[in-house]
């Protein structure tokens, strides 16, 4: 009989501690969740990805990076690193000089619509000419056996990658860099 009230003691001095270690739950309360990232504008994924770094640096270099940041929506035909490549010697170090950067800026807003353009509107626009540009002109859109393109007399870039959305628009990846219609003569793209 003792063995039998002691353990019924240890019993109850054990559930007591184990009420007493227990976190408090309210009854209202809501499980706790991590914070949500903020969410990234399109220049912030571009800034994030690698391949994009010559993009970025001539965003700097053109003063476009506030912009671009700002509410949108944007459109923007990013090329890669390896489009810029395509260009001929010194194109893009030339671009990037102080001197240059209006034309910089004409060049890459090109490559921008002041609306979110999701591949599958840019599908249905097959021979016609893309929304104006932030630059002001458009480019034609073509689409074959299933694959885009996008460009003008001086240059035809394939889209690559779709849909890659941002907080404030949508990014379209390139192979190839285009250029707007009055863009000094001696500068042609790689294709």
């Amino acid at each position: 009989m003792k063995k039998s009230i002691a353990l019924t003691v240890a019993g109850v001095v054990a559930l007591a501690g184990l009420a007493f270690a227990a976190p408090e739950v309210k009854k209202d309360s809501k499980p706790s969740t991590p914070a949500a990232a903020a969410p990234q504008t399109v220049v912030d994924i571009a800034l994030s990805n690698p391949d994009f770094s010559t993009l970025v640096t001539a965003l700097k270099a053109a003063d476009l990076v506030d912009a671009l940041k700002g509410k949108g929506p944007f459109t923007v035909f990013a090329p890669t690193n390896a489009a810029f490549a395509k260009l001929p010697a010194g194109t893009v170090e030339s671009l990037l000089k102080p001197e240059n950067k209006a034309q910089l800026q004409e060049i890459l807003k090109f490559h921008v619509i002041g609306a979110e353009v999701l591949a599958a509107d840019v599908v249905k626009l097959d021979g016609k000419d893309s929304p104006k540009t932030l630059q002001g002109q458009a480019f034609k859109i073509t689409v074959k056996d299933g694959k885009v393109s996008i460009g003008n007399d001086k240059a035809t870039a394939n889209v690559v990658k779709t849909d890659i959305k941002g907080s404030n628009g949508v990014i379209h990846v390139l192979d190839t860099v285009i250029l707007p219609a009055d863009a000094k003569k001696g500068e042609k793209s790689g294709k």
